[in-house]
């Protein structure tokens, strides 16, 4: 029989993600249910009665006679990008920009790194490539017009070589594209593992800090959309950044998910084009479509993207069909809420859609989330079944309830400013909307019947 000591110090194994501790090697964690986390730990060292004093690094000062020069944002030269960070980026500071596969990560990134380099920005920037060779980023660079003799490019997958490119270039700024390809010599396991993840991670981190040397990585995500890798790898790094697209529409938003340096809830807006990712400032023009004449199944409503509203058009379809299960198909809309609002619409509102297909979906390829496009939905697909559109220039604005109350949402201000702006004079808001801005006409609903007057007492447009 093992004696005490050889089972306390047999290896453990434990999880990288919630340090969930098994017996031998699984595939998959008993407590997280997490895949590929499971990793040998050694075991754990006796704790020690007493801990010496040693010698701090630098003193500690008041925090009011610390030196915020160098922790002030210097600008990345790309709008969107420092609007999402916050200004711009943090000398020493670590970020993580995670995305699909071609979604565009390298392509801004080499964007950022150009406008680095031609800006007034601090020293020249260093590109290091992992995943494709430097003749293949040298192309794409010819085709997005970002060749700059302050851009230096690396294409390496070790650490070591990593390290002794910013010896030698100093550059101002460093791109990894990607950290799941580099490897560090002192760390067990294969490129992207775990272990060598945190590992890659952790030096570059300590790099970045102890020479003021702002880092941007770039980050594999899962088949949900999570950053792929140790959860550990988010808490390391300053920023967090999720990079999202539809391979079916140009439209690109950056999010933000984690920011020490600034909001975390701030929405930048890209177009992909044929030379390259642009910038859009304005885009909620990408989400509407202005007509002439009114038609019906549609309804224009504000979302907000952190601190930014967009206006965005939602469309809806109903077909009378013979099946016994009717068909719902919603596109850029949460399903959920989209089959809410059919039941609010038959049981409060009189709209039967029990004997129709139902066809919801946004202009653009954008996503809603939020509940305010809750009464833009059920409008939309009120005037489809009665087909009486809506009246021109009005946005729709509202949550609604089980009970077919209309509640209140965040930002309503701010909403009918952008639609103001945008030309539209009419809104259809919760009761109390507080402060209207000037030019814009709102009539305040309380239930959704309320609402529906308005599509009842229009009469259906002529040909």
């Amino acid at each position: 029989m093992p004696s005490k000591t050889s089972r306390s110090s047999r290896p453990a194994f434990r999880c990288a993600d919630c340090g969930h501790e098994v017996a031998k090697w699984v595939g998959r964690c008993p407590g997280c249910q997490a895949w590929g986390t499971i990793e040998e730990a050694a075991p754990a060292r006796p704790a020690l009665a007493k801990v010496s004093a040693g010698a701090p690094s630098t003193p500690a000062r008041p925090i009011a006679e610390v030196d915020l020069d160098s922790a002030r944002s210097v600008s990345t030269g790309i709008g969107e990008l420092d609007r999402v960070l916050g200004g711009g980026i943090v000398p020493g500071a670590v970020v993580l920009l995670a995305g699909e596969p071609g979604v565009g990560k390298s392509t801004l990134l080499l964007e950022v790194a150009h406008r680095w380099a031609s800006g007034a920005s601090p020293g020249a920037s260093l590109y290091v490539t992992g995943e494709e060779s430097a003749g293949q980023v040298r192309l794409r660079a010819e085709r997005t017009d970002s060749v700059h003799p302050e851009l230096f490019l690396g294409a390496e997958s070790d650490l070591s070589s990593v390290l002794g490119h910013v010896d030698a270039v100093k550059p101002g700024l460093l791109i990894v594209d990607s950290v799941q390809t580099v490897q560090s010599p002192d760390a067990e396991g294969s490129p992207g593992g775990v272990t060598q993840v945190r590992a890659v991670t952790t030096a570059l981190v300590a790099l970045a800090k102890e020479r003021g040397l702002p880092v941007v990585l770039v980050g594999h995500v899962t088949k949900d959309g999570a950053v792929a890798g140790p959860r550990v790898l988010e808490h390391l790094v300053d920023v967090v950044l999720q990079f999202e697209g539809d391979r079916h529409s140009s439209l690109r938003m950056l999010r933000g998910v984690k920011n020490r340096f600034g909001p975390s809830d701030e929405v930048g807006c890209f177009e992909q084009r044929d030379d390259g990712i642009a910038e859009v400032p304005d885009p909620s023009g990408l989400f509407i479509n202005r007509q002439e004449a009114a038609v019906d199944g549609t309804a224009v409503t504000v979302m907000v993207e952190g601190k930014r509203p967009l206006l965005v058009e939602i469309q809806a379809l109903l077909m009378k069909t013979e099946m016994a299960m009717p068909r719902r198909s919603v596109s850029g809309l949460d399903s959920a809420r989209v089959s809410m609002m059919l039941a609010v619409l038959g049981k409060h509102g009189h709209i039967p859609t029990g004997s129709h297909d139902v066809f919801a979906a946004t202009v653009g390829g954008t996503k809603i989330g939020e509940p305010a496009a809750d009464l833009a939905i059920a409008m939309a697909v009120a005037s489809s079944q009665t087909g009486r559109p809506l009246p021109p220039n009005l946005v729709v604005i509202g949550e609604v309830g089980l009970a077919g109350e209309i509640r209140r949402v965040n930002g309503v201000g701010r909403r009918l400013a952008e639609a103001a702006r945008l030309g539209f004079d009419r809104a259809l808001v919760p009761p109390d909307p507080g402060p209207v801005p000037k030019g814009i006409k709102v009539t305040e609903v309380a239930t959704i019947k309320d609402a529906l007057k308005l599509v009842r007492r229009r009469k259906q447009a002529s040909g």
